[in-house]
């Protein structure tokens, strides 16, 4: 080769080399400035404590007001109900503060699946009734209105139709409870072990049909669903009249939408067009640490999010 030819072949390859380069810090900073956009989106996503905490740092409250300003109207936070008074009370003051919504928090009795209202035993009631009553106070406190319960274990002691009337009764004694305040009690059919009494959304949905009250719906959990029974948007439409809350995570892994095999943005589409206008709890981890992680995931939303 010439020389004059080896040096221009060098300048080539090294101005393509450069472009490349420049090009990939333009798609970076163009997703960087996707992802940090203040634009709300069209469904309401909630994210949970810790999910920015590499940007917002390590106070609930600094993460809240992180969330509203990406664009997020909700949050979520499981542990809500065993938080000190004073906490719950700063929490409902900035939500109400930046018009945003409490999602669910746990009705969390302690060790709630192991004293499983599946056995019928009145210990067992008595403590739901009694965590019931105390999450109606801790409600107000933030203008929550949906409440997460999880019946418990299965019961080998017992036959099915015993256990399933006696998780009815439970729940139309939670049921009670909340009524009168307008809160919904959602029962979330988990996909953790096969142990616990309801696998499957259609069991939870004949729950709901036996209670027969407004303030006992199901929480359809797209993760959870996913690994134990598919076919998730035939399984919402049939049981959509009792379907009162919706939680997000991308199978397997259980991180953000578009790290798994599940079709977030034509499932999004289709909730949208249901009119769906509850909250959709991101009841996952971040697929990436760090604040690129963080940023990658208000980005997937972002995608997925993207469907008028």
């Amino acid at each position: 080769m010439k020389r004059s030819e080896f040096i221009r072949n060098g300048l080539l390859t090294a101005g393509a080399i450069t472009a490349g380069i420049a090009t990939k810090e333009a798609v970076a900073a163009e997703k960087q400035n996707f992802a940090l956009t203040d634009k709300v989106f069209n469904m309401d996503y909630a994210p949970h404590q810790g999910m920015f905490g590499n940007h917002a740092g390590k106070n609930f409250l600094d993460q809240i007001q992180f969330m509203y300003d990406r664009g997020f109207r909700s949050i979520e936070d499981n542990g809500y109900l065993n938080r000190p008074v004073e906490e719950q009370e700063k929490i409902g003051s900035l939500l109400a503060k930046l018009g945003m919504r409490m999602g669910v928090f746990v009705v969390d009795g302690g060790d709630n699946w192991k004293t499983s209202l599946t056995t019928g035993k009145k210990e067992f009631k008595d403590k739901f009734v009694q965590t019931c009553k105390l999450s109606v106070e801790a409600a107000k406190r933030c203008n929550a209105k949906w409440l997460t319960v999880v019946p418990g274990f299965y019961e080998r002691n017992l036959p099915y139709g015993n256990q399933f009337a006696n998780v009815i009764d439970a729940m139309r004694a939670g049921a009670e409870i909340f009524e009168p305040h307008g809160l919904v009690m959602v029962i979330e059919t988990l996909s953790d072990t096969p142990e616990l009494f309801l696998q499957k959304t259609n069991e939870t949905y004949a729950v709901c049909k036996a209670v027969q009250s407004p303030s006992c719906k199901i929480l359809y959990d797209i993760y959870h669903m996913q690994r134990t029974e598919g076919d998730l948007i035939k399984t919402m439409d049939r049981c959509w009249d009792e379907i009162a809350y919706i939680q997000i995570g991308d199978n397997p892994g259980r991180k953000e939408p578009t790290t798994g095999e599940i079709n977030y943005k034509h499932i999004f589409k289709h909730l949208y067009q249901k009119g769906y206008k509850g909250v959709m709890g991101m009841e996952h981890g971040n697929a990436k640490p760090g604040k690129d992680g963080e940023l990658a995931l208000i980005s997937a939303y972002r995608s997925v999010d993207d469907f008028m």
